[in-house]
């Protein structure tokens, strides 16, 4: 994947293009203005509970590039010590908690996965860069911490916190531990830490990060007598009401083997229009003009789906690559081609199988192909249909198809016939797909 480069330093508005985009939640005043005297430093934090990221983090990573685009400098941090805690805010129950080892680990992956979107290599002023707080916070001991940060935070103070409350009111059932309650704490030492030494002056991130962020400029400006500012988005919800991000699989990730790019394509395009028209504003780089442009031609013949298609494209581009994009693109037009025979020989298995995940499938030796009639391959040797007089029925009714050509009870399986020198695709009829896989 290319890395962005050559970014203009010239300092562009950042406020104003998070507004047109549908991103600000919440802005802390003076923030707009702090940021169009020169470029500054403001940071984002993720979670490194897994070695990839998910859709659901696309947002605020978005937030990073669109930051710096308009000529800042973004920090990307690893929670590498909040990750060994969890965070409250949004949640219901305490997280399990993590080796150093699997973190760092992860810590590796997921900046593979902002390389993506942010440029660390470049020597520009405003290069990205990854921190980890596990590096500052495990020098630390409990009684240094308690001394140095938590005396300047009250307990009224961090109880005044939606996410504190949410979590010991009547309603709740389990209760905060105190190792979660001090999360708020440690999250906002580490903006305190960014402060004094990265010059870091801002900190972003989801509506529901607002009460973690004000600790951190409350400490900043009690301990180290500064000015921090906190800037969220909102939290993306879908039209539909389902959760944003969730798939019938679960999350859908960045990471091409926990979610394959043909799923995480299929993902943007099935997004109903309302969606889309928010989504393409949110993520991707397209200008106001552009989206507006490819929103009215949308709305000219909407069953063509031109909106859902062009973001797919340019997310699936910019996650994976221009080819994976272009492959899944073919995986998902495939059904309807009239090459299917030639173009389906030419999707890797990966993508194959997702294409036609769910169908039944049955398995023959390789050494049965050369015996087997459309009648075992229907029936007698694979139970697709309930008989053999259902397959010759099916098949005098001409409804049977080999990769999506017509065929006749003579007709004769063989390795010509294999898509990956393994599977073979049966129709009856326009509905019913099986798949035989020899093996």
């Amino acid at each position: 994947m290319s890395k962005i480069t050559n970014i203009d330093i010239m300092i562009k508005n950042f406020v104003e293009e998070l507004k047109w985009r549908g991103m600000i939640h919440d802005t802390m005043p003076g923030a707009e203005e702090h940021l169009m005297k020169t470029m500054r430093s403001a940071y984002i934090g993720f979670d490194p509970t897994a070695d990839s990221l998910h859709i659901g983090n696309l947002v605020p990573i978005m937030l990073l590039a669109h930051y710096q685009r308009c000529g800042h400098k973004p920090f990307a941090l690893v929670g590498g010590a909040t990750g060994m805690i969890g965070d409250p805010s949004g949640k219901s129950s305490e997280r399990n908690l993590l080796d150093e080892k699997t973190l760092r680990h992860n810590q590796d992956a997921i900046k593979g996965q902002l390389a993506h979107f942010l440029d660390f290599e470049s020597d520009v002023a405003n290069s990205a860069e990854l921190v980890n707080n596990y590096d500052w916070m495990k020098e630390f001991s409990f009684l240094e911490f308690i001394r140095d940060v938590g005396k300047h935070i009250t307990v009224n103070y961090m109880m005044s916190k939606d996410s504190v409350k949410n979590r010991i009111s009547s309603e709740s059932t389990d209760g905060m531990s105190f190792t979660e309650f001090t999360y708020q704490l440690v999250q906002g030492y580490d903006f305190l830490h960014l402060y004094r030494e990265n010059n870091c002056s801002i900190q972003m991130g989801g509506s529901d990060q607002w009460g973690n962020i004000t600790t951190g400029t409350e400490l900043i400006r009690r301990v180290a007598q500064g000015k921090g500012f906190a800037i969220t988005c909102p939290l993306i919800t879908k039209s539909d009401g389902s959760k944003f991000g969730k798939s019938e699989g679960g999350n859908v990730w960045l990471d091409a083997n926990r979610t394959s790019p043909y799923k995480f394509y299929q993902y943007w395009l099935n997004s109903s229009d309302e969606d889309t028209e928010k989504y393409i504003k949110i993520f991707t780089f397209l200008t106001e003009d552009e989206i507006s442009s490819i929103i009215a031609a949308h709305q000219e013949v909407p069953h063509q789906r031109g909106l859902q298609k062009r973001l797919a494209e340019e997310i699936t581009t910019m996650v994976h690559s221009k080819s994976d994009f272009e492959n899944a693109e073919k995986a998902s037009n495939i059904l309807f081609s009239k090459t299917f025979k030639a173009d389906i020989k030419t999707l890797d298995e990966k993508t194959f199988l997702d294409v036609f995940e769910g169908v039944p499938q049955a398995e023959i030796s390789k050494d049965e192909l050369p015996q087997l009639d459309m009648i075992g391959a229907l029936a007698a040797q694979t139970n697709f249909l309930g008989s053999n007089s259902d397959a010759r029925r099916a098949l005098k009714e001409n409804a049977v198809s080999v990769n999506k050509e017509k065929v006749k009870e003579a007709y004769q399986l063989s390795e010509e016939d294999l898509i990956n020198d393994k599977y073979i695709i049966i129709n009856k009829g326009k509905k019913n797909t099986y798949i035989i896989k020899v093996v």
